[in-house]
């Protein structure tokens, strides 16, 4: 579907597709004239944030993805805890199989058998049909995230699912079918938007909801940073070869930035809300970035009931200001994680710089946050403690969706607009060979060109 057109094709989606009811409730739902709910850490939900997981039976997974992050995934849950494996592999290419392969058996002594790797576009499909697999984790380009994982729960499997889940919304209607599925079914899925694995986060989210900074009225995210990787085509590549290894770069495999990376900001920013946008307008472009056909920034304003709003922007150049921060805003204080000269760290302020609380990092040290969602997610395999957090990271990874088509269209969307469009990135059939529909270097232009001049 061509996205200026799915604005005015949104209303041919049925009522029973919208995600306009979302389930997320309001942490600003309290009146002044009423004293504010008190929550313990355990009603909200927090992890124990143990150092290891407990031992148990063991937990035999599958990788599927062995790119860099799907490596990476893959030794921090071999770090997880006792008693855990990797005994089969999935991906497209061989060299990324083997290299990741290779990998695990040098460092940390875990070899998979070769015939348990499995490559091509229908790898997913051979891992999910052995029945000995426990879990999977799901660290392939975004784009194939939707149809992953609800194969992964029609197969009863247990996930650690990589952020965002989906990169438009059809892939995000697919994710929350299969989230309730999965919690029908009792498996575990826990999700790469590793802050909330982190209890400096899970913290400050107890004060807020307790009403430290008040009523909430504003938040801030933000991802600003220099150049990110990219790859060049070569000779030997066909389109799809190329786009997949270049796949960051990519609108169609990664969603644009603002998903890959502008998530994370953005989902603390939900989190702590507690409530999605009912409209959004932004804006963005492509100055320096060298391949692919995605933005380089984005600034979009997200509009809430009540007056409230959220500024979120994203920028990948070098040579510009770096800002990897949250902040929400409340009548009496705000929480923040921007360090500002001697203030540094997850913390709480008044309107006067006071510092109303701080995460005590001495007294309580942060595991690497990466490490931490492996340990939660053994840790609610093994003592039956569940956790799904795909419904989540679906409504997080839709509300950065909502900002992108904003930029890429300059129109303000609503978000039953967003909820119900039929708006789908790639192709309908994946094989090596050519992408009729991929160009090169051309970005998304919002609007209509100006006349000639005079």
């Amino acid at each position: 579907m061509n996205r200026r057109n799915f604005l005015s094709n949104a209303a041919l989606i049925g009522a029973g597709s919208t995600l306009g009811a979302s389930p997320l409730l309001s942490s600003c739902s309290t009146q002044d004239s009423k004293p504010v709910k008190q929550y313990t850490p355990e009603e909200l939900g927090m992890f124990s944030f143990v150092n290891i997981a407990p031992d148990g039976k063991p937990l035999k997974a599958a990788l599927v993805g062995c790119g860099d992050r799907g490596t990476g995934a893959a030794t921090q849950f071999l770090k997880a805890g006792p008693n855990v494996s990797i005994i089969a592999m999935a991906d497209i290419f061989k060299d990324r199989l083997e290299g990741s392969r290779n990998h695990l058996k040098e460092k940390y002594k875990n070899e998979v058998p070769e015939a348990n790797c499995f490559l091509g576009f229908d790898a997913y499909q051979k891992v999910l049909a052995m029945p000995e697999i426990d879990l999977v984790l799901l660290c392939t380009p975004t784009h194939f995230r939707p149809e992953h994982f609800k194969a992964a729960i029609d197969a009863g499997k247990h996930v650690f699912m990589e952020k965002p889940c989906a990169v438009d919304p059809v892939g995000i209607r697919t994710v929350l079918a299969s989230s309730k599925i999965a919690t029908q079914k009792g498996l575990t899925v826990v999700t790469g938007n590793q802050r909330r694995h982190s209890r400096a986060y899970w913290e400050a989210y107890v004060q807020v909801r307790n009403g430290l900074i008040g009523d909430i009225v504003s938040g801030s995210a933000h991802w600003d940073q220099g150049a990110w990787w990219n790859k060049k085509q070569r000779p030997e590549w066909s389109d799809m070869e190329y786009c997949i290894r270049n796949w960051f770069n990519i609108k169609w495999l990664s969603g644009d930035h603002i998903l890959d990376q502008g998530i994370h900001n953005i989902d603390i920013v939900t989190w702590f809300m507690g409530m999605h946008p009912t409209s959004a307008v932004g804006f963005g472009g492509r100055a320096q970035r060298l391949t692919g056909d995605i933005f380089d920034f984005f600034s979009v304003d997200y509009y809430y009931e009540k007056n409230r709003k959220m500024l979120h922007t994203a920028r990948q150049i070098d040579g510009t200001e770096n800002n990897v921060s949250e902040q929400v805003y409340g009548t009496k204080g705000m929480f923040t994680t921007r360090n500002m000269g001697d203030k540094t760290g997850i913390r709480i302020e008044d309107y006067e710089g006071n510092i109303l609380w701080a995460y005590d990092y001495k007294a309580k040290p942060e595991k690497n946050h990466y490490d931490q969602e492996h340990i939660h997610l053994v840790e609610s395999i093994r003592l039956n403690k569940k956790i799904n957090q795909a419904t989540d990271l679906a409504y997080s990874t839709l509300v950065a969706i909502h900002g992108r088509e904003a930029a890429y269209t300059g129109k303000a969307i609503s978000w039953n607009e967003i909820s119900n469009s039929p708006l789908r990135y790639g192709p309908e059939k994946y094989e090596l060979g050519p992408l009729d529909f991929y160009q090169e270097g051309v970005a998304p232009k919002p609007g209509v060109a100006p006349s000639q001049p005079m």
